[in-house]
């Protein structure tokens, strides 16, 4: 198991400035490169690494690429720059949750896995019920290298959710030497971002560690809103004779305001760029509804709400221990906990929820009820306690290598939906913490234990040619509760109770089978087959999952009929990396990579057809509505010119369709030949870069192309291009103690380009929403090194 190409991937975004294989990286990949380790500056070489361990696509990014995109940057959006790969968010650095979007072949956020050292993230939902974002979960300083398997993790992984491909971070191990880290970014809209980290060094018998805090303050870019939190990180690490010991701890309060997204439909007449919400101006809000809570009729359903945020306060840590008995068996133990205590929460006119709001107070005067102000304020409060086990272990046996392990997972989710007072004498804002809840409208609580135990055989058959298979199983144990029913009329989709109940599946052989042919020392063949599945989602309040069914008819369909989400992924590609000597022209890597996936049993809320409607009463429901093919070519390339220029550029391609149509009530929506929304069929990356001694500087550009935001491709957004500009210079110590410093610049959306980041497909036609392109940014990084 050895990282043998740098410098050149398809999917890497690898502008390497004519640097040499270095011997630090003929390493097994889960060790870290020590002096990626020791970088305390970007200068801009970066160094990008394809993984040539296993029979698919992996390709890995480390610290100093991700913090010269932007630092600070969202681990998923770092990886934006991959072909294959399309991450959308209306914020420059990717902390939004809310209007946040990714597809990586044709599968979306919530069809992926995430995880950190390990310790799985869940799948990213903005409603938390199973893990929390990767910049929660970390401070981006701290991560050591990202890891993108785009088509087929690791058996291994720790997620329910990586039909398409897994995302794995991994964090920073302390450095050798003692020392400090402080960084601070100005910028556009009042930008002022501090980071700073002590590293303890060597203290002696193995043992060292960190700690690090970051403070992000932002303005919103289109409304008066202030972005950012807190974040801690510390992590211990003890290195014996025989084994290993880390210890890692995350604390993450953020508060993120949020816009909404604007509708998009014929009959919507008000479509503006961009939908603020009103906020801190209370007296415009005062004047912007009439007398009963109404919004100006003009605006349809683009009025302004007061205010919204994403409140989330995290706590996560682990503990693992690596014990290598001998130099053929290693044993590997985590163990973990995550605590999430979070709100979304959003301050609207009471024409917005005026049907609650009456079965509640159907007599009383609404205004007067919920604080003279015209508003109310609803919140939808999540608490996750989850725990969980990962063991395994790798024996060498002759020319096989075995690895056999099993994860674990028990979690419990209580999700709330509540209503409050927006008082005109002591007004709520985004960022406070309601109490004194006039009702509690639906509660839902969800227990879940995961057991997913895999094995696998790595076998040399010839010094060149590896086959790689095995299996894993996935058990899935979820129990369902509504402690709190809504009252008739009040939820929308329900007619009595919301379903309650218990919903098992197991899934016994899910296998993969890959083989990896060194051609030359520089050239690579692979190919992967691979079959995952997607267990549902355990979800009370929305979504595609069966505890948001509207009543329990419905849910007992969907536990009778229905079928988790599975895909079949086939890879096949070659990966190389040659120095050359053409002139100018001083090296060229790349990979491509073919790829076919069938997704079957796809999900989707739909009306029932008239035998169903006496059945389940009219409420929608949750049904397995056909499949999609998908094909798919990565090619790219980085040609190097001499020491100080180098060209990189990669081209996507994906062709993924729907198979079948639907039948949704008495209609049949016509999908069979349809592309998925929100994926564009082609993409292109390029990035022009340069370094001259203490100078490095680099120029992107991103073309996203046509993109269709609806189920049967009625509606569409248009194809752009978007630029950025990085550069830095490394100032050295430039005094006594200072042991490095640098300074940076980040320009995003450099050409001030205006279009649709993120599009929320949710309809077979006719309407869809979308969020902006954030403009035109500035920003200005300090770091020094102590």
């Amino acid at each position: 198991m050895q990282i043998r190409h740098l410098l050149a991937s398809a999917a890497a975004l690898a502008l390497m400035t004519g640097l040499t294989l270095p011997a630090s990286a003929q390493r097994a990949p889960d060790q870290r490169a020590p002096d990626a380790a020791a970088a305390d500056t970007d200068q801009m070489q970066e160094v990008i690494v394809t993984s040539s361990r296993r029979s698919a696509s992996e390709i890995e990014l480390p610290t100093r690429e991700i913090q010269a995109i932007m630092p600070g940057v969202n681990a998923v959006k770092a990886i934006n720059m991959l072909p294959g790969v399309i991450f959308q968010n209306a914020d420059p650095w990717g902390n939004n949750e809310q209007n946040s979007s990714l597809y990586i072949h044709g599968f979306n956020a919530q069809q992926l896995g995430y995880t950190l050292d390990g310790v799985p993230l869940g799948d990213q939902s903005y409603g938390n019920y199973n893990g929390l974002s990767p910049q929660r979960a970390i401070i981006s300083e701290n991560i050591g290298r990202i890891s993108l398997a785009s088509g087929a993790g690791d058996l291994g992984t720790a997620s329910t959710s990586n039909l398409g491909g897994t995302l794995a971070v991994f964090s920073d191990d302390p450095k050798d030497e003692a020392g400090a880290q402080v960084e601070q970014v100005f910028g556009s809209y009042d930008t002022f971002r501090t980071f700073a980290r002590i590293d303890t060094g060597d203290l002696g018998g193995g043992n060292s560690g960190y700690v690090s805090f970051v403070r992000q303050d932002s303005r919103a870019w289109d409304f008066n809103g202030q972005q950012g939190g807190y974040q801690v990180n510390g992590k211990f690490v003890h290195a014996g004779d025989k084994g290993t010991l880390k210890a890692f701890f995350d604390w993450s309060d953020k508060v993120e305001p949020n816009e909404d997204a604007t509708s998009i439909a014929a009959n919507q007449a008000y479509q503006p760029y961009t939908r603020p919400f009103l906020y801190p101006d209370l007296a415009k809000a005062l004047t912007y509804v009439d007398a009963r809570g109404n919004t100006p009729a003009a605006l349809g359903a683009n009025y302004s709400n007061y205010f919204s945020a994403a409140q989330r306060t995290d706590y996560l840590g682990y503990v693992s221990y690596d014990y290598q008995f001998s130099d053929d068996l290693v044993w590997h133990n985590q163990v973990y906990y995550h605590h999430d205590d979070g709100r979304g929460i959003v301050a609207l006119p009471i024409s917005g929820a005026a049907s609650v709001f009456k079965v509640y107070y159907p007599t009383q005067d609404l205004k007067t009820v919920l604080g003279n102000t015209g508003y109310g304020v609803r919140t939808t409060e999540y608490t996750i306690d989850r725990e969980g086990v990962r063991s395994n272990a790798t024996y060498t046996l002759g020319d096989h290598q075995i690895e056999g392990g099993v994860w674990w997972e028990h979690n419990e989710t209580t999700t709330a939906r509540r209503w409050y007072q927006l008082s005109l004498t002591n007004p709520l804002t985004p960022y406070d913490v309601p109490d004194n809840a006039l009702f509690t409208q639906v509660e839902s609580k969800i227990t879940n234990d995961v057991i997913q135990p895999y094995l696998q055989d790595q076998w040399q058959v010839l010094p060149t040619v590896k086959l790689q298979a095995g299996f894993k199983a996935s058990l899935q144990f979820a129990d369902g509760k509504m402690p709190v029913q809504p009252l008739p009329g009040s939820y929308s989709g329900t007619t009595v109770n919301l379903p309650q109940g218990q919903i098992d599946t197991k899934e016994g052989f899910l296998p993969q089978v890959g083989a990896l042919w060194d051609i030359t020392s520089n050239d690579q063949l692979f190919f992967n087959i691979q079959k995952n599945l997607r267990q549902y989602i355990t979800y009370g309040l929305g979504g595609a999952s069966p505890w948001s069914l509207g009543n329990q008819a419905a849910f007992d369909l969907f536990k009778q009929t229905g079928n988790p989400e599975t895909s079949w992924t086939y890879e096949a590609g070659w990966r190389g990396d040659h120095p050359v000597d053409l002139g100018f022209i001083t090296g060229i890597g790349g990979q491509i990579n073919y790829y076919h996936v069938d997704f079957s049993n796809r999900q989707l809320l739909i009306s029932p057809n008239a035998t169903l409607t006496s059945f389940v009463g009219g409420v929608g429901i949750l049904q397995n509505v056909g499949s999609v093919t998908t094909d798919g070519v990565d090619v790219a390339a980085t040609v190097h010119l001499g020491d100080h220029f180098s060209v990189y550029d990669a081209l996507s391609y994906n062709h993924s369709q729907y198979d079948q149509n639907y039948v949704s009530g008495a209609s049949t929506v016509q999908t069979a030949g349809k592309l998925i929304p929100g994926d564009p069929e082609w993409m292109n990356r390029f990035i022009v870069s340069t370094n001259y001694d203490a100078f490095g500087a680099k120029v992107s550009g991103e073309y996203y192309g046509k993109r269709y935001a609806t189920y049967t491709n009625d509606l569409w957004v248009p194809s752009y291009w978007q630029f950025n500009l990085e550069a830095s210079y490394d100032l050295g110590a430039i005094a006594p103690g200072v042991k490095s410093s640098s300074i940076a610049l980040n320009v995003t959306n450099l050409m001030d380009k205006k279009a649709a980041s993120t599009i929320t497909v949710g309809s077979a036609s006719g309407t869809y929403a979308i969020y902006p392109l954030a403009p035109r940014q500035f920003f200005v990084t300090l770091k020094a090194g102590f």
